[in-house]
């Protein structure tokens, strides 16, 4: 119990956006159902805190659409055949925007080898927010991708941001990592090893 309470001050309630955001869009808070959570970490200074989930794996990958920066809509399907790493995010959230220069060098360094890294954004005011936090943060191996129902928030219903799943090849859910990782860490890199070796 201590560790998902570490996990949970690591990152942001959905239930609590700042003032302008639509609290219909946040997800409810939904306590883990006994055995998910396999594993948790936090830092010495306590910028990242995690739990890991294991208990949805093998599950098909949503068919939900989302917006690329170009305002054309895609889905996970059109990522087949490459190990894809969904993070859902938003721009008011500090444990997510502590995360995004990890996710950043993720992308960098694995890029190559077929990985798919997706920011997509759980903010309500969509563009009109993300585009101004990808010019200010340098962050050139990502894009901003956008949810505007926030049905993935809803699918993986972790009630914190951020949440991140790791896919396979074949589009099966891996892991969930519920709170906010250093993904250049030895745990990072061996989850990352592993769908790439998917």
């Amino acid at each position: 119990m201590t560790l998902l309470l570490l996990a949970g001050l690591g990152a942001c309630d959905r239930q609590s956006p700042p003032s302008g955001q639509d609290q219909a869009n946040s997800s409810a808070q939904v306590p883990p159902t006994s055995g998910e959570a396999t594993g948790a970490s936090q830092s010495a200074d306590g910028a990242f805190s995690f739990t890991l989930d294991r208990s949805k794996a093998g599950s098909a990958a949503p068919d939900f659409p989302f917006t690329g920066p170009d305002g054309k809509d895609m889905t996970l399907q059109d990522f087949a055949g490459r190990p894809v790493l969904v993070n859902l995010w938003a721009t008011w959230c500090a444990p997510c925007v502590a995360e995004m220069p990890t996710l950043d060098a993720v992308a960098k360094a694995h890029g190559k080898q077929g990985l798919a890294v997706l920011t997509i954004s759980q903010d309500s005011q969509g563009e009109s927010v993300v585009k101004p936090f990808f010019a200010k943060h340098k962050l050139p191996h990502l894009k901003g991708w956008i949810d505007p129902e926030n049905q993935f928030g809803f699918h993986y219903a972790t009630g914190m941001l951020p949440t991140s799943v790791l896919y396979d090849r074949q589009g099966k859910e891996m892991v969930r990592v519920v709170g906010a990782m250093d993904w250049n860490s030895q745990e990072g890199h061996d989850l990352i090893q592993a769908a790439l070796e998917s």
